[in-house]
């Protein structure tokens, strides 16, 4: 099985979920909850507790918030390589839930912005092995430097490499172009729809994963309720999965940084493209059934408890 390097942000989720539609200027009831966060560092542990060797490089704050994050990847099975900083807090992130599901985030980076070229542990970038790089640490001025120092020891390693490209809004806020010279080299990369329109200019995901293959080999898009497509050039149509039904959604927090841990070992294992599509989609569908963007620990806990590891 290949070991999977994930580098990006880690962050502490204040989840607010309102019960009725927002009062602004006064008060709305909410269901308010903490959970670990951050779209690199969510791929890391759905990879671990699904049988995935994982290292994640990041870098967190003296905090008691950091702290409990590390503690958080070190018992789902992440070799968590996070620096400390000395001055900043850990990232967070307000997440606001309207009674219909529909979510707002205000994000605090924290130390995630000061992640140097440095905090790269050089060791762990080795032939054989994959990186994944969130996009929010290309986005995010402070650690772009890191972020791409990491893709160039991914490349020199000849290690195989996959982008995510984390948020419309602040990929818009840098634009296409930047972000398409800087992931040069990466084999595949995972868009949604909304990331997909804004790299591409085109609102319909089979167009606009067609004209991205022209910078990447492989291309995904996530759909939400109409499930993901990957495509190759060469092809003529991409291939699409359909979501995963589910009776309900509780959570939508994370489901996309899932779906990456779900499609990227079969992808790896060379298995066929709709066959990691689905197991991408599957292990979506399983985040969206509870609350927070990370496994459920409880669940994790049990599971080794069965397996007796």
């Amino acid at each position: 099985m290949t070991r999977v390097v994930v580098v990006g942000d880690l962050m502490t989720d204040t989840l607010a979920r309102a019960a009725h539609p927002l009062a602004k200027g006064s008060d709305t009831p909410a269901a308010v909850t903490m959970h670990g966060g951050g779209s690199a560092a969510n791929v890391a542990s759905w990879l671990a507790t699904e049988g995935t060797e994982v290292a994640f490089v990041g870098r967190r704050g003296s905090d008691i918030a950091g702290r409990n994050r590390d503690m958080e990847l070190m018992g789902m099975g992440v070799d968590a390589r996070l620096v400390m900083d000395p001055e900043r807090p850990t990232g967070s992130c307000v997440v606001l839930v309207t009674h219909k599901g529909d979510r707002t985030m205000l994000s605090d980076p924290g130390a995630n912005a000061a992640l140097l070229p440095e905090d790269i542990p050089a060791d762990l970038f080795s032939q054989g092995s994959h990186l994944h790089l969130s996009g929010y640490a290309l986005l995010n001025e402070g650690s772009r430097k890191a972020a791409k120092h990491a893709l160039g020891l991914g490349r020199k390693a000849q290690m195989s490499i996959s982008v995510d490209a984390a948020s419309s809004s602040p990929l818009k806020r840098v634009g296409a172009e930047p972000f398409l010279e800087w992931t040069q080299g990466a084999r595949l990369l995972v868009v949604n729809t909304d990331e997909a329109e804004v790299l591409t200019g085109r609102e319909e995901p089979q167009a606009a994963a067609k004209v991205l293959t022209a910078w990447y080999p492989q291309v995904v898009i996530k759909m939400g309720g109409d499930g993901a497509l990957w495509y190759t050039n060469g092809r003529p149509e991409p291939i699409v999965a359909a979501a995963e039904p589910i009776d309900k959604i509780v959570d939508g927090t994370g489901a996309g940084d899932a779906f990456v841990a779900g499609f990227l070992p079969p992808w790896l294992d060379g298995k066929p493209p709709a066959e990691a599509l689905a197991a991408g989609c599957g292990l979506a569908a399983r985040a969206m059934s509870h609350i927070g963007a990370r496994p459920r620990l409880d669940i994790v806990d049990n599971e080794i408890k069965q397996t007796g590891s």
